[in-house]
C-alpha cells in the first residue's frame, strides 16, 4: 500500500462561477438532544466551500434549526414517535439525494430501530458518494454486508470506537494498539471482498488520523488534544463532503479534509486553549485554516 504525504491540489475559483458550480451537499442529521450534529456538518461543509447546503431533518426539529442555520436550507422529513427519521420518508429523502453531489449521512440521527433500518436500506440504495459518520456507522455494524450493495463511493469516518464496533471487537484498545494495520486491513478486505461497483475509503479518526483505501494510506499530521470533543468529528464530515461536492476524488477529498480539520483545531487551540476547546472553535477557525493552505500550496 502507497503512503501520501503531498497533500492534494484544491483548484481556485473562477470568475465566472456560481453557487451551484461549488458543489450541492445534502446532510442528513439529527434528532432529539442531538441538533448540535446537524448543525456542526452543515457548517462545516458550508465554510469548507460549498455552494449549496440541505439539510434533512425530522419535522418537529426543523423550526430549531430554522433559527440556529441561516445559510443551510432545510428540508423536514416524516418522523416516528420517538421524532427520529422515519422509514415513510425513505422517497422523499431519494429524492433530495439526486439533486445533490454528495451525501452526509449518520451524524446525531440516533439508533432507534426504525430510523436505523431507513439508514441501511439508504446506504444500499442511494446512487451518490456517502460521507457516513457516527449513527450511519452503528448502523452499518449491524448490517456489515450492506456494503456489497453500494452504488457509489462511500467514506467511512470511525472514531476508534465505532471502528471497534464495525470490526466486532471487544474494545477500542485492540483498534489503538495497532491503527495502521487495522486500518489497512479493514480496507483492503472491504474492497477485495465486498462485489461494490465503487469502493470504501476510511477515514479512521484520532490522534495522527489515518486516512486509507484499497491501494494508498495518509497518516495526518495536523490536530491536537483538544480536538477530543463532542461534535469536532460532525464538523469533519462536513468537510470531507463538502471538497467531494467541489469535484475532488474521494481520497483527496478525505486527506485534505482531515489536514484542514486539524489545522483548524490548531489555531483554536493557540486562541483558546485545548482544555477549553469546542468543536465551535474549530468550525470557526477553518477560513483561518484554509487561507494558510492556500498560502503554503502557493509556495
Amino acid at each position: 500500500m502507497k503512503r501520501i504525504k503531498k497533500l492534494p491540489y484544491l483548484q481556485s475559483r473562477g470568475k465566472n462561477t456560481h453557487k451551484g458550480s461549488f458543489g450541492r451537499v445534502f446532510v442528513l442529521a439529527g434528532s432529539p438532544g442531538m441538533t448540535g450534529a446537524a448543525y456542526l456538518s452543515s457548517k462545516g461543509a458550508l465554510r469548507s466551500g460549498s455552494g449549496l447546503v440541505t439539510l434533512g431533518i425530522p419535522k418537529s426539529l426543523n423550526p430549531i434549526m430554522e433559527v440556529k442555520l441561516t445559510c443551510v436550507m432545510t428540508h423536514p422529513l416524516p418522523e416516528t414517535k420517538a421524532s427520529t427519521l422515519s422509514f415513510d420518508g425513505r422517497e422523499q429523502i431519494l429524492e433530495l439525494c439526486e439533486i445533490s453531489d454528495v451525501v452526509v449521512l449518520g451524524p446525531g440521527l440516533s439508533q432507534e430501530p426504525e430510523t436505523r433500518e431507513l439508514i441501511i436500506w439508504l446506504i444500499a440504495t442511494i446512487d451518490k458518494t456517502l460521507v457516513i459518520d457516527a449513527d450511519g456507522i452503528n448502523a452499518l455494524a449491524l448490517s456489515i454486508d450492506t456494503l456489497k450493495n453500494i452504488k457509489q463511493n462511500v467514506v467511512l469516518t470511525p472514531h476508534p470506537g465505532e471502528m471497534a464496533r464495525l470490526l466486532h471487537l471487544d474494545s477500542t484498545k485492540e483498534v489503538q494498539k495497532d491503527r495502521l494495520n487495522v486500518a489497512t486491513r479493514f480496507v483492503e478486505s472491504v474492497n477485495d471482498t465486498f462485489e461494490n461497483k465503487k469502493g470504501v475509503t476510511l477515514v479512521m479518526k484520532g490522534n495522527e488520523t489515518i486516512v486509507a483505501d484499497f491501494d494508498k494510506v495518509y497518516v495526518n499530521i495536523t490536530g491536537n488534544p483538544g480536538m477530543a470533543t463532542a461534535g469536532a468529528g460532525d464538523v469533519l464530515s462536513g468537510i470531507i463532503a463538502s471538497l467531494i461536492g467541489q469535484g475532488m476524488g474521494v481520497f483527496d477529498a478525505a486527506q485534505l479534509g482531515v489536514y484542514v480539520h486539524g489545522l483548524a483545531g490548531d489555531i483554536a487551540s493557540k486562541k483558546k486553549g485545548e482544555a477549553s476547546m469546542i468543536a465551535t472553535d474549530i468550525l470557526n477557525c477553518l477560513p483561518e485554516a484554509f487561507l494558510h493552505y492556500y498560502q503554503w500550496e502557493k509556495k
